[in-house]
């Protein structure tokens, strides 16, 4: 992994240095890597990211060790961090939550045994709980999808709104977004129902929206996963009244659109996977050789049109 792709978001979002003490030199770390199981795209290249970091981290640093687990629910995933630590014994966790609320308590009961806690992407309840965050910009997600939709619908029309899992990071987004409606009046929101990131559930979400709203002129799914499912409720339906259809997180089938000029994909929002490759580099590096690990680590979300998008185009990636 580059210098440039570990560290692409450090400069935008340095506050405060996590405290805890990097470990002793010749004390060889141990490092517990939990992340949802690949139920979508964006997680599946979290998995992929992580599996293929624990690799580079164990020939990098020869003696560490890094368990990597994957969780298909909040419970699983809480079980699995205590097992981590109990079992694996654990010093230090990089975590990317399932859910926000439900893995909260267990982290921090992690964290009060002493082990180093980054938390990914998913912010916890109680930012106590960790010992650094690493993210990408979440409220900067929303602003810039709402953004250019704003433009790109001349400051008026019908929008509907698909949200991820109830999480901190999916409250985060949709309140940007919002900020921005509210500063084009002439937009109406119809309504913001949770497609929980996936293209199944979003079809049925916007399958709702197309029978209960007769004119939808454009909508925002606020992730690639679940702008499948949408534009394939509205060929479904044959609506031609939506003209605009604002996914994210740079999924290499949604950048192509963007390339290949869709007519209602003009544009998307960049949220790499590869995230929990920079939490696991930026933690171990702390941890072994005794630099500061920033408190809060933001990687930037980038408005990816037709003219930057084969910039964001990697063909062999598994999202």
């Amino acid at each position: 992994m580059t210098n440039r792709r570990i560290f692409s978001g450090i400069a935008l979002a340095v506050c405060a240095l996590a405290s805890m003490p990097a470990l002793a030199q010749n004390k060889a770390m141990v490092m517990g890597v939990s992340v949802p199981a690949a139920t979508h795209g964006w997680t599946g290249g979290v998995v992929y990211w992580a599996n293929r970091t624990k690799a580079e981290l164990e020939k990098q640093y020869p003696g560490i060790k890094v368990f990597v687990k994957t969780a298909g629910s909040a419970t699983e995933q809480a079980n699995q961090v205590q097992d981590l630590q109990t079992v694996n014994k654990i010093d230090t966790l990089v975590i990317l939550p399932f859910e926000s609320a439900p893995l909260t308590k267990p982290v921090a009961q992690v964290k009060s045994k002493g082990v180093f806690v980054t938390v990914v992407d998913r912010g916890l309840t109680d930012p106590n709980a960790q010992s650094a965050y690493v993210a990408g910009d979440n409220p900067g997600f929303g602003k810039v999808a709402g953004e250019y939709m704003a433009k790109a619908m001349g400051g008026k029309g019908n929008v509907v709104i698909l949200r991820g899992i109830p999480t901190v990071i999916d409250n985060q987004r949709v309140d940007a977004f919002n900020e921005v409606m509210k500063a084009n009046p002439g937009i109406k929101v119809l309504d913001a129902k949770h497609g929980n990131w996936n293209r199944d559930d979003a079809f049925k979400v916007m399958q709702d929206y197309l029978t209960r709203f007769k004119q939808i002129d454009a909508v925002w799914a606020s992730d690639d996963d679940m702008a499948v499912g949408v534009q394939k409720a509205i060929e479904q339906a044959k609506r031609d009244d939506v003209k605009l259809v604002v996914g994210g997180a740079g999924a290499k089938g949604y950048i192509k659109k963007v390339m290949d000029g869709d007519k209602i994909v003009s544009a998307d929002v960049t949220y790499a996977p590869s995230m929990i490759a920079d939490a696991m580099n930026l933690t171990a590096k702390s941890r072994v050789e005794g630099g500061a690990m920033p408190a809060t680590t933001i990687i930037p979300s980038v408005l990816v049109t037709k003219e930057n998008a084969a910039k964001y185009y990697f063909p062999d990636s598994p999202f």
